[in-house]
């Protein structure tokens, strides 16, 4: 048996699972945005994994795939506006509520990576490392990458010169240097603290 099979004997999960995955927690700008995913056992799809242990081209073509074979998805968001006003944890748990709540097929149980749940009316479990050993989440997370990483490379030529498609938002050394040369652009999540520390040094 599988560590997966072993997974779902321990935690009694029924055919009807969503997986849920978000990505974006960490940059200092876009939106956080997750996915929930209801694959479809008569559809498999090989070489699912973590987003981040695959490849852009790999990602890309299973990004395809899973929208085409899934049972059902759901791709969902909380605002960069609505992450400094509830915090990055709280607009991630509810990004995810979203995302489930939009599936077309509503699950009888969902698998959530990490190590919390939001606060809903499904039974589910919080899985940490989920996006490496179930498939639904790994699923949702390369959804949730491609659709965020396809944003900041558009955000890219919005703004110009912050290095956005490289980066993709986290604080690397060329999007701090950007910051104190370039300022804070809308999509800046003014929370975060060396967003704050730059507005706060333009006042």
């Amino acid at each position: 048996m599988s560590k997966i099979d072993d997974l779902f004997a321990e935690f009694d999960v029924p055919v009807l699972t969503a997986g849920v995955d978000e990505v974006g927690r960490g940059p200092l700008c876009g939106d956080v945005v997750t996915a929930a995913v209801i694959l479809d056992p008569d559809k498999p799809i090989v070489g699912l994994n973590d987003s981040k242990k695959l490849s852009e081209k790999r990602r890309e073509a299973l990004y395809i795939e899973i929208k085409e074979k899934a049972l059902s998805f759901c791709i969902a968001r909380a605002s960069v506006e609505e992450i400094d006003e509830i915090n990055i944890l709280q607009a991630s748990l509810l990004a995810m509520h979203r995302a489930v709540a939009g599936l077309g097929v509503q699950p009888e149980f969902v698998l959530v990576d990490g190590n919390k749940v939001p606060n809903w009316p499904y039974r589910a479990q919080a899985v940490v490392k989920g996006d490496s050993r179930v498939p639904a989440i790994a699923a949702a997370s390369i959804l949730a990458k491609v659709t965020r990483d396809r944003e900041m490379a558009e955000m890219d030529a919005t703004y110009p010169g912050y290095g956005m498609a490289g980066h993709k938002g986290y604080p690397t050394k060329v999007h701090l240097e950007a910051l104190k040369v370039l300022g804070v652009t809308p999509i800046h999540r003014r929370s975060y603290a060396p967003v704050r520390a730059i507005l706060e040094a333009e006042q």
